[in-house]
């Protein structure tokens, strides 16, 4: 993407903007499975199951558009330390965005559960059974899904930040809908 460039294109608007909401009611709806019993647990697993793997798919799918369109360069004037921030903040989030389903994937394949999604699709185990394994890995999925949040509360900050504080146009990069063409930022 050339340095003239101020907005991610359509389609990577439209990926982040779809996952931000099947990533914070995925959060949601796991909150709502360990605080729940039967019988709404059922459907809340198969819905976490699902959501899940679209996410997965969706963060591969935006990942190779990344690769393919790059991104817009942050602000010259933005400080060092604030562009490595944002740098291994996305990191964190892709990481995050693929590792999760993942390893909910292998949690549930160590732990010989089936993996049904709607519509009835039956992914494949990924890992053999084993109690420990699936010890590890549910621990690991619990305690990561407080880091994603937290890192989408930073990730959130910082857009409310360069939106409302800093003005400098890395917020309406990524905005849903490009600002007005009159719509200058702040110098």
């Amino acid at each position: 993407m050339s340095a003239d460039i101020k907005h991610f294109t359509v389609l990577q608007r439209t990926l982040h903007w779809v996952m931000a909401v099947c990533i914070l009611a995925m959060l949601f709806i796991g909150v709502g499975m360990i605080s729940t019993v039967m019988p709404k647990y059922v459907p809340l697993l198969a819905t976490h199951k699902t959501l899940g793997i679209a996410i997965l798919v969706l963060a591969l799918i935006r990942l190779a558009v990344r690769f393919i369109y790059g991104a817009p360069p942050l602000p010259a004037e933005m400080p060092e330390p604030m562009k490595l921030a944002a740098h291994l903040s996305h990191y964190a989030l892709y990481a995050l965005m693929i590792g999760m389903p993942l390893i909910g994937w292998a949690m549930l394949s160590a732990g010989a559960y089936p993996i049904v999604l709607y519509g009835g699709i039956t992914l494949p185990p990924i890992l053999p059974r084993s109690d420990q394994l699936h010890a590890l890995l549910w621990a690991a999925h619990y305690y990561l899904a407080f880091a994603f949040f937290a890192v989408i509360l930073m990730h959130l900050a910082a857009a409310l930040f360069h939106g409302l504080i800093r003005r400098d146009g890395v917020f309406e990069s990524m905005a849903p809908v490009p600002a007005r063409p009159d719509a200058t930022p702040a110098e």
